[in-house]
């Protein structure tokens, strides 16, 4: 016997809610159950095909709209809807701060249960795009066709791409005209790559064969305009290689920092490669308050760097220290926000788990002549010990900046023992913040919470909180 086929139901005129988890938006169907659309906004009245029956729920995309919602506006880049990079795009800027404040004090009070405080308005983002200081492209020989290239009857010899995956296609590149997340000259050096490559017949990667001789290409800038441009070739070909890198050099004579590696694997993953310099620096420069911070290729950095200051503000107003207290930065990265308070505090002592960053972090402190800075790296449940605070001493203020995924619960159990009178709590996942926040609520009280905006046209959101032990 087959599967049971997923049946396709058709809903007219129904009015699109709201806007929910991951960007979607949400509708109700006739039968009362939940519709989760990925292209709708809220206000939209709209006829709804299902492409997916729950139980609870259904999945459907929009197939005709009636009446369009107030909260739209016109898409800026001519990929929207294909590329699935900037889902929001077709809401206005402040729609979509409202709907991620919203999101934000949900969570909170529906999964954390908690009380909440005076909420302080979510920060906007200045530059609503081109604010993100690093894009990473995939070079492809089997490139995206449009519904409308497949139905016609032409043949396409040249299938080569320089893009995006589309989402759910992890072997189909879209070939990018334009991008609108990364300053200039982040388009121009792609479509150049791009010109060159096809020119000069260099064969584009095929990741079903794993085979062609171009794989990805990452491009970085800083607010003080540095720039990296890394690309990572299948194989070694040195006579082509050198030849794209110096046109490369020749046409962009501004790239602080050209790069290259040979990746043959079968992921695209940088981390346990052997990154070569063909010209200047290996690493670029980002600078915030006159703190300069070495970011290499391997570098975690925040992605949007103008609100990543904003971000970093909020973070030591909330922590309001006087110069007198010992802080521990859990989740510390590249060590950014430890330096970036170092000044306010007697000490800072970071931990993080990944040791390339450590190393990194402890460079940049080094390179910013701050002393009082220190360093460890492992698995933050393991380190973070009672022998751990016996031997560096017990924090009056604990930052915390962890992965989506939130705090393990040794960890919070932890915190709980070592019952700092702060907490600083950022987050890129306002869930999982508000389930720890739950297991840390009956010895501490929810005093401010301030969400940051970081990626505009998206749904992602970042949240600062600051807890104070209970009297």
């Amino acid at each position: 016997m087959g599967r049971k086929k997923n049946k396709r139901q058709i809903f007219e005129n129904i009015a699109v809610l709201d806007a929910g988890a991951k960007g979607k938006s949400i509708a109700k169907a006739p039968d009362g159950k939940v519709i989760f659309l990925k292209n709708a906004v809220p206000g939209d009245l709209v006829d709804i095909q299902t492409t997916k029956k729950r139980s609870a729920y259904y999945e459907g995309e929009a197939i005709k709209i009636h009446q369009h919602s107030e909260r739209r506006t016109t898409p800026k880049c001519i990929h929207f809807g294909i590329c699935g990079g900037c889902k929001w795009q077709n809401m206005k800027y402040e729609d979509q701060l409202f709907f991620k404040e919203k999101e934000v004090v949900n969570n909170l009070k529906r999964i954390g249960k908690i009380e909440m405080p005076e909420i302080s308005p979510i920060l906007g983002s200045k530059d609503i795009y081109n604010y993100r200081n690093k894009m990473e492209f995939s070079f492809s020989d089997s490139r995206w066709l449009s519904y409308d290239e497949i139905n016609s009857d032409k043949e396409f010899e040249n299938r080569n791409a320089l893009g995006f995956h589309i989402p759910g296609m992890w072997d189909k590149i879209l070939d990018l005209k334009e991008c609108h997340l990364q300053r200039e000259p982040s388009n121009s050096i792609r479509l150049e790559v791009k010109k060159y490559a096809v020119k000069n017949n260099l064969s584009f990667f095929n990741t079903r064969k794993q085979e062609g001789f171009l794989r990805t290409l990452m491009i970085r800038t800083t607010s003080i305009g540095e720039l990296m441009v890394l690309f990572q070739f299948y194989e070694e070909n040195q006579t082509e290689s050198e030849k794209l890198l110096d046109h490369l050099a020749a046409t962009f004579p501004e790239i602080t920092s050209l790069l290259y590696v040979i990746n043959s694997k079968g992921n695209d993953t940088l981390y346990d490669l052997d990154i070569r310099c063909y010209k200047g620096r290996d690493y670029i420069v980002e600078e915030m308050e006159g703190l300069q911070f070495k970011i290499n290729a391997k570098s975690f950095y925040q992605t949007n760097s103008e609100q990543a200051y904003e971000l970093y503000k909020i973070t030591r107003e909330f922590a309001g220290l006087s110069g007198n207290e010992l802080v521990y930065d859990l989740y510390t990265g590249t060590g950014t926000i430890a330096q970036f308070i170092a000044k306010q505090a007697r000490k800072v002592i970071g931990v993080e788990s990944v040791p390339d960053a450590i190393e990194a972090a402890k460079q940049n402190a080094q390179f910013n002549n701050i002393d009082n800075v220190e360093f460890y790296v492992g698995d933050m449940k393991k380190v973070f010990t009672e022998s751990f605070i016996y031997l560096h001493g017990q924090p009056d203020v604990i930052i915390t900046d962890p992965p989506r995924d939130g705090m393990h619960k040794d960890v919070v159990a932890q915190i709980l023992k070592v019952a700092p009178q702060k907490i600083v709590y950022v987050s890129c996942n306002s869930a999982t913040q508000a389930r720890d926040l739950s297991m840390l609520n009956e010895t501490y009280k929810l005093v401010k919470t301030q969400a940051v905006d970081m990626f505009p046209q998206t749904h992602h959101v970042e949240n600062v909180v600051l807890l104070e032990k209970r009297t």
